[in-house]
């Protein structure tokens, strides 16, 4: 037993010692505008220039905010530039041998689709808490798909070192230098549609998509400022930046899964650290309120990553820009729909359009029907109702009813607590947030 458990310390340790060429901590790749400027000219057909519009939230928010809507990529996702550009700068060898790659799900569809549309074999390590219609959608593009490792971490190191015994290229989803080109196209398009941006707000997970833009965009406009946005949950570039360098973070899970990368690229660092102007963290109330937000008024369905700039906006952290030009990227719509459904009810909830609450009430006939008269006098829409008999401290001839109700805005939800309190002593509301701005 102690011999075998000593082999598989030796696998482990092997597996680890595996590094990726291109993403070197000790000697990190800076990206140059060069590099943007090449993968601009060379994906142009074979990714679509997604539109940047004014948005409808505007007058909500107190800024002239346009929406860079990158979700309508093929795939949903950003990812298809920087994919799309490290293959077509492969050597005619490589490019016969394919390339290798570990994803949770974005980047490996993206690499699929156009592995497929140019001819390459791509070969993609997906961890087994990945969704299964990302599974199913990277095999459906004829890639080889492996789904194993509990984590990113692991299906990364298996990846690394089948490129090794392979002897095929290992292309990193956020650091390798072609793929930070790829994603800087992104900057070049924006100030195509708004010249005059202010600030341009930019998701971050590993970094990829912050080192391409604020380059490009530094370059081009040095008093453009560039805003970084990520989850409190996995603050991995915030806390690089602290520390001078990438760290490791402990992260939770977070609506903002396409951005929960728990160390920053080395070379994404390198190249964004000195461009970024502000870095933001945002609670999951606010991912959740702008997924919402951008549903009602945009007709724009996108995940957690790709609301998270909005978050920033309704959270209040960014009103130094109130009345000035800024750009949200919409960088991904890959959502699943039960979690859609979810992100919702939870934004309604924090917006005071759900509303929970608890009270005991005659269980004679007619106690549920003055209830249900008494909200009707209000406009309150029952969405859901449910009776408790069996552990109630008051009499038997009483019920205790959780209701879930539906009001217009935060005003109505306060005046429904108001009359049922007053009709009902015993009643109990959930909290009813009072968000900065609504």
């Amino acid at each position: 037993m102690v011999a075998e458990n000593e082999k598989n310390d030796n696998v482990i340790n092997e597996e680890m010692e595996v590094e990726d060429p291109f993403c070197l901590e000790s000697s990190p790749l800076k990206l140059t505008f060069e590099d943007i400027t090449s993968a601009a000219y060379k994906i142009k057909d074979g990714v679509i220039k997604t539109a940047c519009t004014k948005s409808h939230l505007s007058s909500l928010v107190n800024m002239e905010l346009y929406l860079k809507k990158d979700f309508v990529q093929y795939t949903g996702s950003f990812k298809e530039r920087g994919a799309c550009y490290a293959l077509m700068m492969l050597s005619d060898e490589h490019k016969r041998n394919g390339v290798i790659s570990a994803s949770l799900g974005n980047h490996a569809q993206a690499l699929c689709y156009h592995g497929k549309r140019l001819g390459v074999p791509v070969t993609v390590v997906m961890p087994t808490v990945a969704p299964i219609i990302k599974i199913e959608a990277c095999r459906n593009f004829g890639a080889t798909v492996i789904v194993k490792g509990i984590n990113m971490k692991e299906s990364k190191h298996i990846a690394l070192k089948l490129s090794k015994e392979k002897d095929i290229i290992y292309i990193n989803g956020y650091d390798h230098p072609h793929i930070m080109a790829g994603q800087g196209t992104v900057g070049l398009e924006i100030l195509e549609d708004v010249p005059d941006a202010d600030a341009i707000v930019v998701p971050v997970g590993g970094g990829g998509l912050l080192a391409g833009v604020s380059l490009a965009v530094k370059t081009l406009k040095k008093d453009c400022k560039i805003i970084g946005v990520e989850s409190d949950r996995v603050p991995s570039f915030t806390k690089a930046m602290e520390h001078g360098s990438p760290v490791t973070v402990d992260g939770k899970s977070t609506l903002a899964d396409g951005l929960a990368v728990p160390r920053v690229g080395c070379n994404a660092f390198a190249t964004a650290a000195g461009l970024v102007d502000k870095m933001i963290v945002v609670t999951e109330e606010w991912i959740s309120m702008a997924i919402l937000r951008l549903v009602e008024s945009e007709k724009c369905v996108v995940e957690g990553a790709g609301a998270i700039g909005l978050a920033a906006v309704l959270s209040g952290t960014l009103d130094e820009f109130a009345g000035k030009k800024v750009v949200l990227l919409l960088c991904g719509g890959n959502i699943d729909t039960s979690i859609l459904g979810r992100c919702l009810d939870r934004g309604l909830a924090i917006d005071g359009r759900l509303v929970k609450f608890h009270s005991t009430l005659s269980d004679r006939p007619g106690g549920i029907a003055e209830l249900c008269r008494i909200l009707a006098t209000i406009g309150v829409c029952v969405k859901d109702i449910i009776h408790e008999r069996a552990w109630l401290s008051d009499d038997v001839f009483s019920v205790r009813v959780k209701v879930v109700c539906e009001t217009r805005d935060l005003r109505h939800a306060r005046l429904l607590q108001e009359v049922i309190s007053k009709n009902y002593s015993s009643s109990v509301f959930g909290d009813i947030p009072l968000p900065k701005i609504l």
